[in-house]
């Protein structure tokens, strides 16, 4: 299902501009949209699930047309959204608020109820724990949770904003690999702050950066931005004084620094391949002083 979005723009109230002339093409598949707190990418989240309306611009989702009831509704019917914060009631078991949340998606039959909701608990491997109240899940179980009321209705559009905030690295693993797994035939559209979420999800990516965008493409092009751009420099004496540092890691008795510059560092500088991390960040740094 395809995003199509025209000069999107969202002012709020005392003239705060989140969103300003977005223009952006979503294809079916999964697509990350990747930038810091604050870039707007929950208020374009909201947007696409009908839940906030722009202040000027066009979306239309598989053709519809979002600033329309008729396109709202039409979208609605076939999005699955897992924002940033969902409220759960922590003394239903997950089968339980489940066939809560499917009652209100207008799924009345409680045979197909019960059938959908028993797949998805096996989807978000939930199976054994379906029948323990909310309140003694992790916040990974939880999320995933999440992502199986998203899912009720079968849609072809599934928006998650931050899934794997807080979560642990092996809860993190776990919820990308569903996540992709999910995008086989469908748009999935993860937003995050988090590189790594998009690195090992995502062939393409769009960044937001104080609400416009500041890059869209294919992962390979976002790492390129960082092309002979990245160094290493070990050293027992204080960090480079010039370049970005992006880490700095112990090493005997000195510290292995690895560094964003144009040009080396220092006399022992050597040249590093860049990641989708260096690519994000000398894009920032590009942006922060444009």
């Amino acid at each position: 299902m395809r995003i199509e979005i025209s000069r999107l723009t969202k002012t709020y109230r005392g003239g705060v501009r989140a969103l300003d002339g977005i223009d952006l093409d979503v294809p079916t598949g999964m697509y990350g949209l990747l930038g810091s707190n604050g870039a707007g990418k929950t208020t374009l989240m909201r947007i696409l699930a009908g839940l906030l309306r722009p202040t000027s611009g066009t979306v239309r989702v598989g053709g519809h047309d979002i600033a329309t009831a008729e396109g709202r509704l039409a979208v609605q019917r076939t999005l699955g959204y897992l924002p940033q914060d969902l409220g759960v009631y922590p003394d239903l078991t997950a089968r339980g608020f489940l066939d809560y949340i499917a009652l209100l998606k207008g799924i009345d039959s409680r045979t197909t109820r019960r059938r959908r909701i028993g797949e998805l608990l096996d989807v978000a491997a939930l199976t054994e724990d379906a029948d323990r109240r909310l309140r003694g899940y992790s916040g990974g179980m939880l999320r995933r949770v999440g992502i199986a009321q998203a899912l009720l209705a079968d849609p072809r559009l599934l928006v998650v904003d931050e899934p794997t905030t807080g979560l642990d690295p092996e809860e993190r693993i776990r919820f990308r690999t569903l996540l992709s797994r999910l995008a086989g035939d469908r748009t999935v559209l993860l937003s995050t702050h988090t590189v790594e979420d998009v690195a090992q999800t995502c062939r393409f990516l769009a960044v937001l950066a104080r609400g416009r965008l500041a890059f869209t493409g294919d992962v390979g092009a976002l790492v390129s931005r960082a092309d002979h751009r990245v160094w290493t420099l070990t050293t027992p004496g204080p960090a480079p004084a010039h370049g970005k540092v992006v880490a700095a890691v112990p090493e005997g008795t000195g510290t292995r620094y690895r560094v964003i510059a144009p040009v080396p560092p220092g006399p022992a500088a050597l040249p590093a391949e860049p990641t989708l991390e260096d690519g994000y960040l000398a894009l920032m740094e590009h942006v922060g002083s444009g």
